[in-house]
C-alpha cells in the first residue's frame, strides 16, 4: 500500500463521518439533510444559479443535480424560473420557505461541525483547512472527478 492510500481512506472516512452527524442533526432539527441544506446554500450564493451551477459545485450528474431539486421545488425551498436571456433554461431562486430553511439550518451546522472538531487544535485545522484548498484546488483546476 501506498504511502497516500491511508491518507484517502482516513479522509473519505472523516468526510463520511462528519457529514452522516451533521446530516443526523439537520434532519432531527429542521427535517432536511446536509445534501439538501449544500443546494440551497449554493441556490442562495449563487446569483442567476442552474442546474449546472450546482454540477460544477459538487461534481455530481447533472441527472442527480436535477432530482435533487425536483425534491427542493417539491419541499417548496426552492423554485424553477424561466431563464430571462434563455427560455430553454431554468434560474433556481430560493422561496421565503427555503430562505428560513436555511437561515435556521446555517447555525446548526455551524455548531455541530465545530462541535465534532473540538478536540483539534485550531492550528492543525488551518493545517487541514490549507492542505485541503489546496488539494481541492489542483483537482478542480484538472477537471479530476468530474461526473462523465
Amino acid at each position: 500500500m501506498s504511502h497516500i492510500t491511508p491518507i484517502f481512506i482516513d479522509l473519505v472516512r472523516v468526510e463520511t463521518r462528519l457529514y452522516n452527524a451533521v446530516s443526523a442533526r439537520l434532519r432531527a432539527e429542521q427535517g432536511l439533510g446536509l445534501g439538501q441544506f449544500e443546494f440551497l446554500e449554493i441556490i442562495d450564493r449563487v446569483p442567476g444559479c442552474r442546474v449546472l451551477d450546482i454540477v460544477g459545485e459538487v461534481a455530481i450528474t447533472v441527472g442527480a443535480v436535477s432530482k435533487a431539486v425536483d425534491r427542493l421545488v417539491a419541499a417548496g425551498w426552492c423554485e424553477r424560473v424561466a431563464h430571462p436571456q434563455d427560455r430553454r433554461s431554468s434560474v433556481l431562486r430560493l422561496t421565503s420557505a427555503g430562505e428560513e430553511r436555511l437561515s435556521a439550518s446555517r447555525p446548526i451546522v455551524e455548531s455541530e461541525l465545530a462541535a465534532l472538531a473540538a478536540a483539534v487544535p485550531p492550528d492543525g485545522l488551518a493545517r487541514i483547512a490549507s492542505t485541503l484548498a489546496d488539494l481541492r484546488a489542483t483537482l478542480e483546476a484538472g477537471a479530476h472527478g468530474r461526473p462523465g
